[in-house]
């Protein structure tokens, strides 16, 4: 066994009298990385802001070391060597990496400056040590996502890091990237650095984690030996129950062609794209981060313009300058960001519900409240979205919630044709599985689906057919009964 590096004992906070966390229990062991599962709102961000020193419990203890501590703050829990880094990247865009690594602690020269040279040297061993070859004087601006996680972990490293929280890590990188991380968390293992890894993909869990605890509602419910679990036990101890029929899927789309694109071309991002899509049916669009897939999408929503090629919808060819001319179509697009592109966070349920049908219930100068309400409580019934009230800010709901507030709010416009780019991104188990739901019972209303998504098992259990995007081209198309994950990854990386 382990010495112990972290303890919580009978931690409770509550926010407004309502128990974000009551009577929680977690252990971490030196030198392991422990996994942190649980639905979305069931207390996971609390009890890493506690540990971080964002927020102060209201009762219980930690213990650092066998130590008895108190966390006031995140300079205070640094001090610990605790670090945290949030799924949210946090560094300053427009400065270079070694001064985003030293921002707010640079050394300073017998002239009383920042001592450049030194943080430039420091920064560039750091990045030696997690054999990481990129140039400390680039701008991080210039990285690509994964490489700004990277350099999240070094600035993490550099405070003499002995706890490091990763929250859903992954969640922008490709499974290139995810292999070079997994790659430095486990120097970070050969260093005796403890980690706590929060994520929703369970292969991930099984790949890196040691242990996996389980915590429900903010309790805590269990810990168990990462090679001594399955999937059904885990997800059981999530939500409380087991979950028949995780993907749900009914294949009955018609013949009826709806959207029909051919030889589609925006100049250096995508070329050549020929597909058509049914009704009823879910067409998956896989790939590589960054293959062009979501820039397809957004051409055809007009988000983006296009250089050449047509689009036809219902047999007619089409004109899309600007994403209402594809509302007023009726097409639909949940972007992959929900909540730089899907939503208005610090407006309510019903604000953001109600903004794309905005001519249902306005009528010149006059306002139907009746209406608009009527509108927001059928959507939030419909889709099962957990709220006290149609009031409430829609930053503070669950990850799963948010995105099905999001998509409520485009079925309010009744589309025929809906895309959904990573529909599932960031949500826990249980929301995954009523997404689903809520995919197959539009497709059998008829509506058809274009399903973007960087989760192979979440584009073969719930497609009737994927294109294969790599390099701004469609690779191939592969039918329900060929799919899987090797022939997906060989077109996707050029190799079939």
């Amino acid at each position: 066994m382990e010495p112990i590096a972290l303890q919580l004992n009978q931690i409770e906070k509550k926010f407004a009298g309502v128990h974000a966390l009551k009577n929680m229990h977690f252990t971490l062991q030196q030198g392991e990385v422990h996994g942190l599962l649980g639905e979305n709102g069931a207390g996971k961000s609390t009890l890493i802001k506690i540990i971080g020193g964002i927020y102060k419990p209201d009762h219980g203890e930690i213990r650092i070391n066998g130590k008895n501590v108190t966390i006031n703050n995140i300079k205070e829990a640094q001090a610990y060597g605790i670090n945290v880094i949030h799924q949210e990247i946090v560094l300053v865009p427009h400065i270079s990496i070694y001064e985003n690594i030293f921002l707010g602690r640079e050394p300073i020269n017998k002239w009383g400056l920042k001592d450049h040279k030194k943080m430039i040297s420091k920064a560039q061993i750091m990045m030696a040590s997690m054999d990481l070859s990129i140039d400390v004087l680039t701008p991080v601006y210039k990285l690509t996502i994964a490489q700004q996680q990277l350099v999240e972990i070094v600035k993490a490293i550099s405070f003499n890091v002995r706890i490091l929280i990763m929250d859903e890590p992954t969640s922008s990188l490709t499974e290139k990237e995810v292999e070079q991380l997994f790659v430095m968390i486990k120097k970070l293992k050969e260093h005796n650095v403890s980690i706590i890894y929060i994520s929703h993909r369970m292969d991930e869990l099984f790949a890196i984690t040691d242990q996996i605890s389980v915590i429900r509602d903010g309790e805590y419910v269990d810990t168990v030996k990462t090679s001594q679990t399955h999937i059904d036990e885990l997800v059981k101890m999530m939500v409380g129950r087991s979950l028949n029929n995780y993907y749900q899927r009914n294949y009955q789309q018609s013949n009826d062609v709806i959207l029909s694109v051919e030889n589609l071309t925006r100049n250096g991002v995508f070329s050549n794209i020929n597909f058509q899509l049914k009704k009823g049916e879910i067409l998956g669009f896989s790939g590589l981060m960054g293959a062009g897939r979501s820039e397809i999408m957004r051409a055809i929503f007009g988000v983006d313009k296009y250089d050449s090629g047509t689009i036809y919808f219902e047999n007619k060819p089409i004109l899309i300058r600007c994403p209402q001319d594809a509302i007023d179509l009726g097409i639909a697009l949940v972007p992959e960001d929900r909540k730089k592109e899907g939503l208005v966070l610090n407006n309510s349920i019903g604000f953001n519900l109600s903004l794309t049908v905005l001519k249902q219930f306005i009528h010149g100068c006059f306002v139907n409240h009746k209406q608009r309400e009527k509108i927001i409580q059928n959507y939030i019934t419909k889709l099962n979205i957990k709220t006290p009230s149609a009031n409430k800010i829609v930053g503070e709901l669950s990850g799963g919630n948010q995105q099905k507030v999001v998509i409520a709010k485009w079925l309010a416009t009744s589309p025929k044709l809906i895309i959904l780019d990573e529909p599932t991104r960031g949500i826990d188990i249980g929301a995954k599985a009523e997404i689903y739901k809520i995919i197959d019972e539009l497709c059998a209303n008829g509506i058809a689906i274009i399903m973007i998504s960087s989760e192979l098992p979440e584009i073969i259990n719930m497609c009737d057919r994927v294109c294969v995007v790599a390099n701004g081209e469609i690779q191939g198309e592969l039918s329900q009964t060929e799919l899987s994950q090797e022939k997906i990854m060989k077109l996707a990386t050029g190799r079939a």
